[in-house]
């Protein structure tokens, strides 16, 4: 920052404007104020419930002498307030000599309520439009852009380092606090017009949406996004050990940010919480007693059952060696079961349950090493996907799209049973969270061999293929997930050699013919499901 020797000098508070909407603590932060001698002006509504709680407050109205109009809408706009705070000591005396008008050295503000109000389902456009605040940016603007004199506040959590401040200072602040409060006041201006702009851009969206205003265009994003996130928590280190990182969530959204409740263990990882986000996800798409087992965002072992125990044995045996140091997730209860087959299996770094019980937690706590999570909040993120490239960034919905499976296309002669169906859906919903090229095989609506990954999709399957071997795992008579087309039928033709006996798949192939004969020439059958899950 340039040196000036005005903008250096601490000038005592002589005159503090007041006009807030949130109202915590102001009354003890005037009270506080009024007891240092500082003159109070206040809007209609701060004033009156100061001078109610006995603390001398002028009335903005009365002070200009025009009365608030049009409901409200206009009640500082006005040239006696903006003179006030965007005069310059030692430049403007002048004026505000003869004007008579009071030099504004502090300003407390914060704004309607409209995030709060347009997070609500039920908030029309008009009660939206009306907790648009006009007359509090507009002097915050004034003050922040004048902090060489004046100092803003739009945080109630400033408050008492204010006071003391002031205390030390004769009544005044420092050159560096009226900085770092205009910095706050910047950043609040620009989180209230994004999300105002949001709402609108959002408006527009749906609107467009809804009229088909360009029916080649089905994409519903918003042309402009404009986000604020605050930072929840450090990482101990991102995906490496150089590399710094942090968790931040948006702030002051209708989303609700994962309720992860770290009941024991080390700080979560970079790494850790991908790796649980995937988990979570994917036991989202199961309501039976599930266990999800994942290693560097992969999927390596799913499977449900009739007790969470068994689902997680089942789980764990499709790829034993890739779960040691995974994460592992249930949607039941960690019980005594569970738990005594986790810690005799295997090493794990996470586990995360929807809750735990007593004799469970006493087990647990018996391994230092593992962060155990509760998780009670299951809800689909409502977030887009956002991916940093070079230059830019990519943003795309949420891959949410379901299968119906009364309306599944079989294209093959022979017709999958009751429970190749059942195994097929299974694998699909696995299939839609393994890295692509992902191939999924499974049995018993428990995972057998999971490739992922890899540059073609023949070396997928064989990598699916390898799993199940080396876990002794029988592939006869299983079924298997593709989450793309098959371009060549050599897939087909070691799915034969393995026993596959159902293949679901997207379909879409300029070679659709011949891969669906190929499973018709093994006595495979073969399901179409119009819908992709690449997951890059």
């Amino acid at each position: 920052m340039q040196k000036n020797h005005l903008s250096e000098r601490n000038y005592p508070i002589r005159y503090a404007l007041l006009s807030v909407s949130d109202k915590t603590s102001i009354v003890e932060f005037a009270s506080e104020l009024n007891k240092r001698n500082i003159k109070i002006l206040a809007t209609g509504g701060t004033a009156s419930l100061l001078v109610k709680s006995g603390i001398p407050a002028i009335e903005i109205s009365h002070y200009t002498g025009s009365p608030e109009i049009l409901d409200g809408r206009i009640k500082t706009l006005h040239t006696k307030i903006y003179t006030g705070i965007l005069y310059r000591r030692g430049q403007d005396d002048n004026i505000i000599t003869n004007k008579r008008i009071f030099p504004i050295d502090m300003l407390v503000v914060n704004f309607y309520p409209f995030t709060q109000t347009v997070i609500n389902k039920n908030c029309s456009l008009e009660d939206a439009v009306e907790k648009i605040d006009i007359g509090g940016p507009t002097m915050v603007y004034a003050a922040a852009k004048n902090y060489k004199f004046v100092s803003v506040v739009v945080k109630h959590s400033d408050y008492s380092n204010i006071l003391d401040e002031l205390d030390v200072n004769s009544n005044s602040l420092s050159l560096n606090t009226r900085f770092k409060l205009a910095v706050k006041a910047f950043n609040y201006l620009a989180f209230n017009n994004n999300n105002i702009a949001n709402y609108f851009n959002d408006l527009i969206s749906s609107f467009n949406h809804t009229q088909h205003f360009n029916k080649n265009d089905q994409n519903t994003l918003p042309e402009k996004i404009n986000i604020k996130l605050v930072k929840k928590q450090n990482m101990i280190y991102g995906e490496n050990v150089h590399q710094s990182a942090a968790f931040y969530i948006p702030e002051l959204t209708n989303t609700e940010p994962l309720n992860l409740l770290k009941i024991q263990g080390k700080n979560l990882s970079y790494n850790n919480i991908i790796d649980i986000d995937t988990a979570i996800k994917c036991l989202e798409e199961f309501k039976e007693p599930t266990c999800v087992i994942i290693k560097h965002s992969n999927p390596c072992g799913v499977a449900t059952s009739d007790s969470i125990a068994a689902a997680y044995k089942r789980a764990y045996i499709t790829d034993s060696i890739s779960a040691f140091g995974g994460v592992i997730a249930l949607n039941r209860e960690l019980d005594q079961p569970t738990i005594e087959l986790i810690t005799k299996h295997q090493f794990v770094e996470v586990i995360i349950v929807p809750s735990v019980t007593d004799t469970a937690l006493k087990i647990v706590s018996k391994k230092k090493k593992i962060r155990l999570i509760i998780c009670n909040n299951w809800k689909k993120n409502s977030l887009l996907d956002f991916k940093t490239v070079n230059g830019g960034v990519l943003i795309q919905e949420h891959n949410n799209k379901t299968i119906d499976i009364n309306q599944l296309n079989i294209v093959s002669e022979r017709k999958p049973n009751k429970k190749e169906i059942k195994d097929s859906i299974f694998c699909w919903k696995v299939s839609k969270f393994v890295k692509s090229n992902a191939i999924v095989c499974a049995k018993d609506t428990a995972t057998i061999g999971i490739g992922a990954g890899q540059m073609s999709r023949i070396d997928s399957v064989k990598i699916a293929y390898m799993k199940a071997k080396n876990a002794v795992l029988e592939t006869k008579n299983s079924v298997m997930a593709s989450d793309a087309f098959f371009p060549f039928r050599d897939s087909i033709d070691l799915a034969a050699k393995m026993g596959i006996k159902c293949i679901i798949q997207p379909g879409g192939s300029i070679r659709d013919k011949e891969i669906i004969d190929a499973v018709d020439e093994y006595n495979i059958s073969m399901i179409f499901t119009k819908i992709r899950h690449f997951r890059h």
